[in-house]
């Protein structure tokens, strides 16, 4: 059976602590089906996942019920085949650089600006990140690549590292099951209905709650009886 991994908030530390672990204690000949439901989160937490994942001999399998943006992509990016919605999507993952006062830009953004102007007519703090830039993109690179040209070539890994990374779209950009699928990613375009009732159970993630659940499979989660003298508005 699977070993299942719901993650449903934004990824930090914390969390790909508990998500190695979790990989970590499973059995090598035991598939694990990773499920995201998250706006992404930081890098490193994200590609300590990643790499976890791919490390695991048995098959791996994400599922994305909605949609697994940035930092969740990346992680998908490690699986065997991920499991989407027909209308759930991906992100891109061109690295996000946090100014002061917490306005945030995306690295090949800050690049253009420079590349546009002149390196003599910017300031000197805009060099600065325009170097942080460079490094994150050559960084994602790494790990794009290293999760991908065993499976797809390094061609294809360059393909696809350019068009999540390169800045043609914004962060936010839907990547859905199609543009997927083009993309060359091992998509499969439907998932079990007890994943919808799994979900059913998060519908927010509070800050006090955990993050990461293990699952071990057989698992059916069932919907919570409301009382006749429940109301909702």
């Amino acid at each position: 059976g699977f070993f299942n991994i719901p993650v449903y908030r934004f990824i930090d530390i914390e969390d790909s602590e508990a998500v190695m672990r979790a990989i970590r204690t499973t059995p090598p000949d035991t598939p694990i089906m990773l499920i995201l439901h998250t706006p992404g989160g930081l890098v490193l937490a994200a590609s300590q996942i990643a790499f976890a994942l791919k490390s695991h001999p048995a098959k791996k399998i994400v599922v994305v019920p909605h949609y697994a943006m940035s930092g969740g992509t990346l992680i998908a990016l490690a699986a065997d085949e991920i499991w989407m919605d027909p209308h759930a999507v991906l992100g891109p993952l061109d690295p996000q650089l946090t100014f002061k006062a917490g306005f945030a830009a995306p690295a090949p953004s800050i690049l253009k600006v420079v590349e546009e102007k002149g390196v003599d007519k910017v300031s000197d703090e805009t060099l600065l990140f325009a170097d942080i830039a460079k490094k994150s993109l050559n960084q994602m690179k790494e790990i794009i690549m290293e999760l991908l040209e065993d499976k797809y070539g390094r061609e294809s890994a360059e393909r696809i590292y350019e068009e999540l990374v390169s800045g043609k779209y914004t962060h936010d950009y839907p990547i859905t099951v199609r543009k997927a699928k083009e993309l060359g990613l091992p998509v499969k375009d439907e998932i079990p209905a007890e994943i919808y009732q799994l979900m059913d159970l998060y519908p927010q993630a509070l800050v006090q709650r955990p993050g990461i659940e293990y699952i071990p499979y057989p698992y059916l989660p069932t919907r919570p009886q409301r009382r006749a003298t429940d109301s909702r508005e």
